[in-house]
């Protein structure tokens, strides 16, 4: 019922930036506490920051504090993840999930996109 398609990965160099777009639809997107998580290989799985309709962000993983940014439009039912001072390090898949916005920070997220690569290089 919900489909959410990631986009804007890419590769790119350190130092360079990226933005990446998650496209929400089925269900009212305002609605949704939409997350942002990667994971690279041989790695779990790790909470990079949510966003809550109202635009109250939870609290930046540390290695992209100062780095990464959250924003969402919900007239356009988009979240934005955008990502300056790339480094190798930030290499990994990239996906968008999405729960209901009264949920728990620590509650599971219902629906995932299938992840966009980003890949940057030394």
């Amino acid at each position: 019922q919900v489909q959410l398609i990631e986009s804007g990965g890419g590769l790119v160099q350190a130092g360079d930036s990226l933005r990446l777009s998650c496209a929400f639809s089925g269900r009212t997107f305002s609605r949704y506490k939409m997350g942002w998580f990667r994971q690279a290989p041989g790695k779990e799985r790790e909470f990079v920051v949510a966003i809550r309709w109202s635009g109250v962000i939870t609290n930046y993983a540390d290695s992209v504090k100062g780095r990464f940014t959250i924003s969402r439009d919900n007239a356009r039912n988009t979240v934005y993840l955008q990502m300056n001072s790339l480094k190798p390090e930030d290499t990994a898949v990239y996906y968008c999930a999405a729960k209901a916005d009264y949920s728990s920070d620590t509650a599971p997220y219902d629906y995932w996109g299938q992840g966009t690569q980003v890949t940057v290089s030394s």
